[in-house]
């Protein structure tokens, strides 16, 4: 549940001006207004526990917890120049946060952020930091304790920071890219370390321009693609991290913007220009000659004074992928069957109706990839143990369980819900989610006594109860 609430929109003061909500965590989307004192930009990075409670979220200028107030030590994030000129709306600069939970420990977190450092000329990124935030402080809303840690100074492609699990399903893949290059900087997140930065030569040099960077949702696909490279497709080891097999594509109307997303089943690929949408076929012989047309901007113009364009992308829980616009606008589009080939994903402009304005989506990596089973990296998992890949429809693990367990599955049923019970059958907990194959479910166990539970894990097929112990 950790990425199923998007929090956007900007300080509750005048109309037009609130709060938002995308609440994905019930069976269909909900959009809310919500008194919120915090400002959302491009920059937005943030996190909900397992359980979909917001946890924190930050703008690239402070740390906010659950209750939208600056978190403990929270603030002074991001030191310079454009920070503070921008300290009141946030930052502009899509992708510059990333929230990883720190692996083998529940409780804290990693946030990667970046800023502008030199802001004379151009917005030029010199260092790539990380702040660790604890939730078990502060009456559980947690603090900032370790902030603005250097992790590289280099020259960086401001923004465009990304993630990936790794294929023992506990450590994380971090990309950056190095300014007026062709190379990139790869880290390995451990329970014990940071480990890198590993360099990779890319092809296609990268500067700061508009555009956006994903992983497939499996992890096997990295995209990148802006308004002065083009479009990159990359062929990605989440084993030993190596990127290979690279389809480069120009895309020819690449002005002002460009956004990035892969459908759910990640035989699509979808480019937004500032005008214009593109589906690429990536199961197709030629990539680059599947490409196909699927929306010109229709003109549509929120309240009378911008342009509702395209911009950024991102799938939501709901396997649909939403568009903003370059421009705070109260209508975001959606793609509603992005599995689909051609017109029929049914490009919608305009149709999700926002009430306020809003100009960002949140930088979600997929949190709940699981490790590859029978891979040679499966044997490095500790917190998350590797499983046989037997008969069973889904696996409850680690058996028995501290403060945290992981449900995952190999076959293709759509989980509904979880419910934790005890030895005579009183409800303790329950998980409203849903999770695909190959995919895992991390379950907070840390209020729970110890003792024997069941686990009720009921899909769209079956219901399927599996014995724990809590220790």
């Amino acid at each position: 549940m950790q990425d199923k609430l998007w929090m956007m929109g900007y300080d509750c003061c005048v109309p037009d001006f609130t709060g938002i909500n995308m609440d994905f965590r019930t069976s269909s989307l909900i959009v809310d207004s919500v008194p919120r004192h915090f400002n959302f930009s491009d920059t937005n990075g943030q996190i909900c526990d397992s359980i979909g409670n917001p946890l924190f979220f930050s703008n690239g200028v402070y740390v906010a917890n659950s209750l939208a107030d600056t978190m403990l030590n929270g603030s002074g994030l991001n030191p310079s120049t454009y920070t503070s000129i921008h300290n009141l709306r946030g930052l502009y600069i899509p992708q510059a946060n990333l929230v990883i939970p720190m692996p083998g420990d529940n409780k804290k977190y990693f946030l990667f952020h970046q800023t502008c450092d030199d802001y004379n000329n151009t917005c030029a990124a010199f260092y790539l930091y990380y702040s660790i935030i604890d939730m078990s402080i502060d009456s559980g809303h947690g603090g900032v304790t370790n902030k603005n840690t250097i992790l590289l100074q280099d020259t960086f492609v401001t923004g465009k920071l990304i993630a990936c699990k790794h294929a023992n399903g506990r450590d994380w893949w971090l990309i950056s890219h190095k300014y007026d290059s062709d190379s990139s900087f790869r880290f390995l997140i451990t329970p014990y370390d940071i480990q890198g930065p590993f360099i990779d030569n890319l092809v296609t040099e990268r500067r700061n321009h508009p555009g956006e960077v994903m992983f497939s949702t499996d992890g096997s696909k990295y995209a990148f693609c802006d308004t002065y490279g083009g479009l990159d497709i990359w062929d990605f080891d989440r084993c030993t991290g190596t990127f290979s097999n690279l389809t480069h594509i120009n895309i020819i109307d690449s002005v002002g913007s460009i956004g990035v997303a892969f459908s759910r089943n990640g035989q699509f690929l979808y480019v937004t220009t500032i005008y214009s949408a593109y589906q690429f076929d990536l199961h197709a012989s030629n990539v680059e000659m599947s490409q196909i047309k699927i929306a010109d901007y229709d003109g549509f113009v929120n309240q009378g004074f911008f342009q509702t364009v395209f911009y950024q992308q991102l799938l939501g829980p709901d396997n649909k992928i939403y568009i903003n616009s370059s421009s705070g606008v109260m209508d975001y589009a959606v793609i509603n069957y992005p599995d689909s080939a051609g017109l029929a994903c049914d490009f919608q402009q305009h149709s999700i109706h926002l009430p306020g304005y809003s100009v960002s989506l949140p930088n979600h990596p997929n949190y709940f990839l699981g490790p590859i089973h029978g891979s040679v990296c499966d044997s490095l998992t500790i917190d998350v143990p590797p499983v046989n890949t037997g008969v069973q429809p889904f696996y409850f693990f680690p058996n028995p369980a501290k403060n945290v367990a992981y449900i995952t599955q190999n076959r293709s049923e759509l989980i509904k819900s979880v419910k934790i019970f005890n030895s005579i059958g009183q409800t303790e907990q329950t998980e409203f989610l849903s999770i695909n194959k190959d995919e895992y479910l991390q379950i907070n166990l840390s209020g729970l006594f110890p003792g024997i539970y069941f686990a009720e894990i009921v899909t769209d097929k079956r219901v399927v109860v599996r014995k724990f112990l809590k220790q």
